[in-house]
């Protein structure tokens, strides 16, 4: 019986290790472990009810199915009083145990996500484990604890770097759908038709590959967050399909005919100025108003530099606990950190720290030990502080191009994006402001 059930279980691709009795079930369950078991009812030395009791005490929420003849079937019941998953009768229906092995092992998945973000709201996002110093910090948790029960889209802007997807994760992690996936997608990174297929699904033959229906990531989310990075990047007839799922709460995958109801909380983040996209033609405006229910803007870490050495200190404690070296900021490191104007923000501020923690040769860290990138003036040597209107127009004109080239990474297209001006325009005020 035990070889007939792995055979019929191995068929769909399952891992089966057969016992030839109770005890020798016991022993793998312990020395390899199990996602379910499988057992007999009726069994000598050691019966099914006693095999389910002993694996409950040592592993509660393991799953255990029982196979019974029609007459036992009063003692099965009895067993799932006991905490059995559920039973079937012989002789039984080889699709039918598939589907309830199937079951039992998304209620194994579904408990060990529950434990890991029990985890993870308990440590790293718990409320007391954010850095927030500087006013502006406090303000924005402030408002993150009064979105986060809702269901309304949120809309998260801020330069590269300032953390959101964090805020993100804390919409989630702070509101009652914790209990579901938090699905991060970086819309940046796919083609616009496989965008559309990674977020809406496909079926079985849509298109040369599709060899098996996929849920998209709008399905996989359902219940939980689903989370758009760089949602500015997305091409005009992808943002008119994007459009219609937000207002109408459904989704229909590539190649399907049947609309699928889904249930997401949608979180959309983007280093560009979406209102200045819509002004320049290259973003929906009546999209941008249904993203735009909750606006969050991010400052960038060189407005709240009361943030700077708190989160230092958190990246640092992180570091010494993976790497198990004890090490401090010194006093000049310190000011080094307060000084710096950081254009790549948190997480470059994170690389700093990590940087230091491997290239330290002390137990204290020093400025040389952080590597920070010395940065040109961002206004030309040439326009002092008076001169007449248009130098004063050249040096605001000068710090903000700087400013967005930095946000950017360097990225001169990025950074026209950012300007609202075309790139070769941007080439040109470069060269004449000797930036």
């Amino acid at each position: 019986m035990a070889a007939v059930v792995a055979m019929a279980l191995e068929r769909d691709g399952y891992e089966c290790q057969q016992c030839a009795s109770a005890a020798a079930a016991l022993e793998a369950v312990e020395t390899r472990g199990a996602d379910v078991v499988v057992t007999d009812l009726k069994m000598p030395d050691m019966d099914g009810i006693e095999l389910l009791r002993r694996l409950r005490a040592v592993r509660p929420a393991l799953p255990v199915i029982l196979l019974t003849a029609h007459g036992s079937v009063p003692s099965a019941v009895a067993a799932m009083r006991e905490g059995a998953f559920d039973y079937v009768a012989k002789p039984f229906d080889n699709d039918e145990l598939r589907a309830l092995v199937a079951r039992a092992l998304e209620l194994t998945r579904l408990e060990r996500e529950n434990r890991e973000l029990r985890r993870a709201v308990a440590g790293r996002y718990a409320p007391e484990a954010i850095v927030a110093e500087s006013p502006r910090s406090v303000e924005l948790l402030a408002l993150l604890r009064r979105v986060a029960p809702s269901r309304a889209t949120v809309l998260v802007q801020g330069e590269s770097g300032t953390g959101k997807e964090l805020v993100a994760r804390l919409l989630h992690y702070w509101s009652d759908r914790v209990a579901h996936p938090f699905v991060a997608v970086n819309c940046k990174a796919f083609a616009e038709g496989v965008l559309e297929s990674e977020l809406f699904g496909h079926e079985k033959g849509a298109f040369t590959g599709a060899a098996a229906a996929r849920a998209g990531c709008f399905e996989r989310a359902t219940g939980g967050t689903l989370f758009l990075d760089e949602i500015g990047e997305i091409g005009g007839e992808f943002q008119a399909k994007l459009l219609r799922v937000l207002q109408e709460g459904e989704v229909l995958r590539v190649g399907g005919s049947a609309p699928r109801t889904v249930d997401v909380r949608v979180v959309c983040a983007t280093n560009r100025v979406l209102r200045q996209e819509v002004a320049a033609g290259r973003f929906r405006e009546d999209l941008f108003f249904r993203l735009n229910v909750i606006p969050i803007q991010l400052a960038p870490l060189r407005e709240r530099r009361e943030d700077i050495l708190p989160l230092a200190r958190q990246f640092l404690d992180r570091q010494q606990r993976e790497t198990g070296r004890a090490l401090s900021f010194g006093a000049d490191a310190e000011a080094a950190l307060l000084a710096h104007p950081w254009p790549g923000n948190v997480r470059e501020l994170e690389n700093a720290v990590e940087r230091a923690v491997v290239l330290a040769r002390g137990e204290e860290i020093t400025p040389e030990d952080l590597l920070l990138e010395q940065l040109p003036e961002t206004a030309p040597a040439a326009i002092g502080p008076g001169g007449t209107l248009q130098d004063s127009l050249d040096r605001a004109a000068a710090a903000r191009i700087a400013a967005a080239l930095s946000a950017a990474g360097g990225n001169r297209i990025e950074a026209a994006r950012a300007l609202g001006i075309e790139r070769t325009t941007l080439y040109r005020m470069m060269k004449r402001l000797g930036l």
